[in-house]
Formats: structure tokens, C-alpha cells, sequence
């Protein structure tokens, strides 16, 4: 049985997903997830592809745009400059607003490159890119978190946010699933912060981030904080294993699944 059907059911607390890419898995096409497309890239075909799915009548109301733009592809950075990228929304991103759909500013990293390479990227639109809500990624411990979160809200106070993509990275498992706790606590008390994903879902044999903030064991069981992501109780399962930072996922398509705070209230 493939892990995708972990994700998919009913008891779960999960609504939506994206996957990196314009299209969405198959995996998901009969379940009650809704997909959000990603332009991850400088893409040519991004406005084509979500205006098609569309017009088939898939429910489509957000997009997102430019994973960690000012990030190398080593670890999974998109890559491109802040003018390549203004150029790009501009054509396959802001488009997609007379269509209804909500538009994610580019998702940088938490780095300082980051803050600055999305002033960049706004200067260059002149105003011309009309984002609705701000994406944050954040790898490290909770007061870091908490911290990158309120520089960004200082800095974009017009903006709603979504956490896409967080974890406390190569920590032991008690300090994973204290931060996990403490993360959710924090973002289900603030009103900006209307949805948010955690890193990841898959199995601690292949975890980037370190076997302990994965929310699959090595066998494809849920992890406490799998089960936790679900809206379930602890599991007491252990994950075990690690892969390198550059590691290279396999088998199932990687996808980040997530729980919209709006939803669950």
C-alpha cells in the first residue's frame, strides 16, 4: 500500500496539499484534498496549465509561486533572481487574479537572503505584483521561529501568512516533538496565520531534515507527530534512519500536506 493513502483518510484533519508543481498527484485526484498549485520555477506554462485545470472545473482558489528563490537547488531552492522572477509573476501569476484565485508571494528561505531577495523581488514588480498572502519557511528551533514570524508579519503587515514549510531540523526526538507542539499552539493563536504545514510527509529512512521531525517511521508508520498532524493521539511508534541533506526522494510523489486553521474552527 502506498503512503499517499495515509494522508487521505476521513478521520484526518487535512484539506489541502501542494506538491511543487503545476498539476496535481494522482494519488489525490479521488480524495477530498484540494490542490494549490506551485510555479516553483521561472515556468512558461504555469498560467496555461492552472487556467485549464479551471476551466475543467477543478476547484482551484490559491496558487503559490518561486520555492526558495534565493536558494540553491542542493537544497531544493528554485534559484532566480529577483528580476526573472517579477518578470515571470507578472506574466504566468498575476493573470490568474481576474480568475478569482488568491495569489502566495515567492516562498523564500528564513535566511537573511531571503528577506532580502523578496524586497528585491517587490521592487521589481513596481507594484505590479498583487499578492494576497505571504509564505514563510523555517528550519530550526521555536524562539527562531517565532521570531522570523514576527519580522515578517513587521515587514508585510497587510498580508496574511501561511507557514509552508517548517520543522526543527537534526534535533533528538523529544526536542522534534516539543517544538511540533509548541509551533501549532503558536499559530492556531494568531490570526494572520491562516494556514500552515509541517516538513514533511514521509518516511524517517529519507528525511532531509533529520529521521525525528519525519512524520513516517523507516516502515511507513505514523510517528507521534504524524498522528498529531492528523488530529489523532500519540502512536509511540520511533522513527529510525537518516539520509543526507541532498537527498533525493523517491517512489512517491514528495508533497506537502496541510491543515487550514480556518478550517478546523
Amino acid at each position: 500500500m502506498s503512503d499517499d493513502s495515509i494522508w487521505t483518510t476521513e478521520s484526518s484533519d487535512l484539506t489541502w496539499y501542494y506538491n511543487y508543481e503545476s498539476k496535481p498527484s494522482p494519488a489525490f485526484s479521488n480524495s477530498k484534498l484540494q490542490f494549490v498549485p506551485m510555479l516553483w520555477g521561472a515556468s512558461t506554462t504555469f498560467l496555461a496549465d492552472v487556467t485549464s485545470q479551471i476551466k475543467s472545473g477543478a476547484n482551484i482558489t490559491y496558487v503559490l509561486s518561486m520555492n526558495e528563490p534565493d536558494g540553491g537547488g542542493n537544497t531544493g531552492g528554485s534559484a532566480i533572481p529577483a528580476e526573472t522572477a517579477a518578470e515571470t509573476w507578472q506574466r504566468e501569476i498575476e493573470p490568474l487574479k481576474k480568475l478569482g484565485v488568491k495569489l502566495g508571494a515567492p516562498s523564500v528561505t528564513g535566511a537573511p537572503s531571503g528577506k532580502v531577495w523578496l524586497q528585491n523581488f517587490f521592487n521589481a514588480c513596481k507594484g505590479n505584483c498583487s499578492a494576497d498572502f505571504i509564505p514563510v519557511h523555517w528550519y530550526g528551533n521555536f524562539e527562531g521561529l517565532a521570531s522570523h514570524v514576527g519580522e515578517v508579519r513587521a515587514a508585510y503587515q497587510n498580508l496574511t501568512m501561511w507557514v509552508t514549510e517548517y520543522a526543527n531540523n537534526n534535533v533528538d526526538l523529544k526536542e522534534s516533538q516539543v517544538f511540533y507542539n509548541q509551533s501549532s499552539q503558536f499559530f492556531d493563536r494568531i490570526d494572520y496565520i491562516t494556514h500552515y504545514s509541517y516538513f514533511g510527509s514521509f518516511r524517517s529512512s529519507v528525511s532531509n531534515v533529520g529521521p525525528n521531525a519525519a512524520m513516517l517511521t523507516e516502515k511507513g508508520k505514523l510517528t507521534d507527530i504524524g498522528s498529531w498532524y492528523l488530529g489523532r493521539s500519540a502512536t509511540g511508534n520511533k522513527p529510525r534512519g537518516a539520509a543526507g541533506r541532498n537527498t533525493i526522494f523517491t517512489g512517491s510523489t514528495i508533497t506537502v500536506l496541510l491543515a487550514s486553521i480556518w478550517s478546523l474552527m
